[in-house]
């Protein structure tokens, strides 16, 4: 129904319940959900007044005419942009674009689509049939949920597993009426295998946190229980992209099958009851019935598929105590109330996991994948403590070492140069690197190996191990280098006249001054 036609309608409903049916206003505003007003001016119009009123209102001219032509060209390049990237387009290319609600884009947007014709267009996935996979190399796995009606009249929620071999659809499901653990799910895992007599070499996932509990990248981490029971077993995991079912379509149609054709309209009385109705349909309709894709029947499918099968492997059922936990900043990851350092480097970022399980009073740290051991700590008692392994901590004195040959390098006595920064090390390893950084900055300033090497030698002599003297000392040498070199000129000012201040000599220090003030430090220090 197009627009004009609507609003006709609803003009002939307004005069219908006010002239006919004798509504108020009031009653015929709220049943409408129309302004008081509205109604009062489309009673007040005549047909053919009503009639020009939308002619004139559908010919007006728009706020957004001006930008018409900018955005007919965007949507016949890019058919399914939105109207608000469209608003977000419109306001980067045009600074001075008004501010306008963005219903009025919207509404702007979708009246330039019907005037060109330039319908949304969705780019629509492509997919391509696939060959059949060998016997016995895969099975798909997923969960379904279902609320169900109990025979007083309730309703119940259930949960179920569901297995299907990819190559003869042969399927299996297990209802229970608790939520999915990983033990629940191992627990469907063997009854599966029992079933269908056999493992398969690869079984599919979803990326479901009974079984995972992050991608990471790709290197996939396991809830503890089920990378336990993944180390007694031989079929390989693969798990698929998050929000792409089609990945896993086989099983994704035997969840929809269950719900459709088993649970419909089932009374509910209890897990077992419901297990064993189940058992029931997969005897005689699920895998008995040929299979709308391959016109076979599933049982007889897996009747040759059984051979392909691996061997059941045993399961005693008793799951690791590996848990996962994520790594702080600081390179610390906190357990029970208190934080235990790891190797410096070990975080990498938002998102970064550890593997830890206890042995004999240690905490031990791995690797995500539990592969590789990070750290052990003995575990501490009480909490907010702090329990940092020594090795962990950041290793300062390579760097400093390295800083301190360079430094020693630009003097031009290196030997000596090194046995007083190693001085300075001793007496002031807090502010080391500060004073490296503020000698280095003197020597390659001064410019000077005469300069400097005097420098060295005196802070030697009078056993002087600091930047700042160090720099004060090569200051003066250079004021006093300075004086020596410079040469009296005589003034001839124009006047003729000398004046007085130009015979005057500035003021200087002197050296014994300053060997003053160094010897009464040495006696205070």
């Amino acid at each position: 129904m197009n627009v004009y036609l609507a609003k006709f309608m609803m003009y002939y409903e307004i005069h219908r319940l006010h002239h006919l049916e004798g509504r108020s206003v009031s009653w015929i505003s709220q049943h409408l959900v129309l302004n008081r007003r509205t109604v009062n001016k489309y009673l007040a119009m005549s047909e053919q007044d009503y009639e020009q009123f939308l002619i004139k209102q559908s010919s007006r001219s728009k706020k957004l005419d001006i930008y018409e032509g900018f955005i007919r060209d965007r949507l016949e390049l890019y058919r399914d942009t939105s109207a608000a990237q469209m608003h977000d387009w419109l306001k980067e290319h045009f600074p001075d674009f008004p501010a306008v609600n963005q219903k009025t884009v919207f509404n702007f947007v979708h009246y330039v689509r019907d005037k060109y014709q330039l319908p949304v267009v969705k780019t629509e996935r492509q997919f391509q049939a696939i060959e059949e996979l060998p016997y016995g190399q895969q099975a798909q796995v997923d969960f379904g949920h279902s609320n169900m009606r109990t025979s007083t009249g309730k309703r119940v929620k259930v949960s179920f597993f569901t297995l299907v071999l990819s190559r003869s659809r042969f399927k299996y499901v297990w209802f229970t009426d608790q939520p999915f653990t990983s033990e629940l799910a191992i627990k469907a895992h063997q009854r599966a295998f029992e079933h269908i007599n056999g493992i398969p070499d690869e079984v599919v996932y979803d990326q479901d946190k009974v079984f995972m509990i992050s991608e990471n990248n790709g290197d996939i981490i396991l809830t503890s229980g089920f990378k336990a029971y993944m180390q007694t077993q031989s079929f390989k995991l693969h798990f698929c992209r998050k929000a792409d079912p089609q990945s896993k379509g086989k099983v994704e149609n035997v969840v929809k099958y269950v719900k459709s054709n088993f649970l419909y309209n089932r009374t509910y009385y209890n897990a077992d009851t419901l297990n064993d109705e189940a058992m029931g349909w997969l005897g005689r309709t699920a895998n008995m019935l040929p299979h709308a894709g391959t016109q076979k029947i599933p049982y007889d499918e897996w009747m040759q598929e059984q051979p392909f099968l691996k061997p059941l492997q045993p399961y005693s059922g008793q799951t690791a105590s590996i848990s996962v936990y994520t790594v702080r900043k600081d390179n610390t990851i906190s357990y029970k109330g208190n934080f235990y350092s790891l190797p410096l480097g070990t975080y990498q970022g938002k998102g970064t996991k550890v593997a830890i399980h206890i042995d004999q009073g240690l905490l031990i740290i791995s690797e995500a994948n539990a592969d590789k051991q990070l750290a052990r700590h003995k575990l501490a008692t009480g909490s907010g403590q702090r329990i940092i392994n020594n090795n962990h901590k950041r290793d300062n004195s390579t760097a400093i070492e390295e800083m301190i040959n360079q430094v020693a390098d630009l003097m031009p006595d290196a030997e000596k140069a090194l046995k007083w920064l190693q001085a300075i090390r001793k007496k002031k390893s807090r502010y080391i690197r500060d004073q490296l950084i503020a000698i280095s900055q003197t020597v390659k300033q001064t410019n000077d190996e005469l300069i400097v090497g005097q420098a060295l030698e005196y802070c030697l002599q009078n056993s002087i191990y600091s930047a700042s003297d160090f720099t004060a000392i090569i200051d003066h040498s250079i004021r006093e280098g300075q004086q020596k070199e410079a040469k009296i000129i005589t003034l001839n000012p124009l006047n003729g006249q000398n004046k007085a201040d130009a015979w005057q000599k500035p003021q200087t220090s002197s050296i014994e001054e300053y060997q003053q003030v160094i010897e009464t430090n040495k006696k205070n220090g």
